[in-house]
């Protein structure tokens, strides 16, 4: 090697050492905060990286709106990420109570008479908020989270989740009466939508009903019973959505698994029309 070259090798070689940590200088800001996409939602409940790997090798995974490819990273706080079109919840600090609420409690957040309310059975931080409403004698399952986006999805007026009651009604109930109930009663505020209705027991002094509506009008389903000559003695909401928990007592929640969370995101954007889904 002659000495007119060793300076053109030595500078060659400088180069090629320099060059890696220029593209990392540059990179290094664009990766701030950003995660591999399997760690993201490994970590949010999908399955192991293999398996969360796999989502994404078969197209069912999104980001933004776009499709993302194995090797591809994220900001989760910053990002929306999705599996199937269903929303991956990655942002700190949601949380979501499925609570038993007992009779004599309102649902709302204060009362102005002093009454109970239902935001007093859960915890106090983070503050959440019920989403729809169950009147004050009604029992059953209700919802509160401070999850902004999917309250809307539930409560929109044509969002159609499923919310399921058990009546207990006075006296005996007639097959008109169901049937009226199935097809749709008139209310004050218009006809409502059909109804799934079967009679669970029926005797001649009590019986029991159970009702599915997708609908979130007040007192619904006991404006629908007094309609079709039924007078409620009780009543209880059994089940929202897909969601169900016969051995959570009155009084008290539980945190919903992150598994369950999705499936109402799921059933609120299969039944919420273009118009209610959020934008991306």
């Amino acid at each position: 090697m002659t000495r007119s070259q060793t300076p053109n090798l030595v500078t060659d070689l400088a180069m090629t050492a320099t060059t890696p940590d220029r593209a990392d200088a540059q990179t290094r800001p664009d990766d701030e905060g950003r995660e591999r996409i399997q760690k993201v939602l490994a970590r949010a409940g999908f399955g192991s990286r293999r398996a969360c790997e796999q989502l994404i090798a078969t197209g069912r995974v999104t980001v933004d709106g776009a499709l993302a490819h194995l090797g591809d990273r994220a900001d989760p706080d910053h990002q929306r990420l999705a599996v199937d079109g269903v929303p991956v919840i990655t942002r700190p600090g949601l949380v979501y109570y499925l609570l038993n609420k007992p009779p004599q409690v309102v649902t709302t957040a204060q009362d102005p008479e002093g009454r109970p309310t239902v935001v007093e059975l859960v915890p106090r931080e983070p503050r959440v908020f019920p989403v729809g409403r169950l009147d004050f004698e009604t029992e059953g399952l209700l919802l509160l989270t401070n999850d902004g986006e999917l309250a809307q999805l539930l409560t929109h007026p044509r969002h159609g989740v499923g919310k399921t009651y058990l009546a207990e009604v006075t006296g005996a109930v007639e097959p008109g009466a169901i049937r009226a109930l199935r097809e749709g009663v008139d209310l004050d505020d218009g006809r409502t939508a059909p109804a799934r209705v079967h009679v669970v027991q029926s005797g001649p002094d009590r019986s029991a009903i159970e009702l599915t509506i997708h609908e979130g009008r007040n007192r619904q389903v006991r404006r629908m019973c007094a309609a079709v000559g039924l007078t409620v003695r009780r009543l209880v909401r059994t089940h929202l959505g897909s969601l169900h928990d016969s051995r959570l007592a009155p009084g008290t929640w539980r945190a919903l698994a992150p598994a369950e969370v999705r499936t109402l995101y799921r059933c609120a954007l299969e039944t919420a029309p273009d118009d209610a889904r959020p934008s991306h």
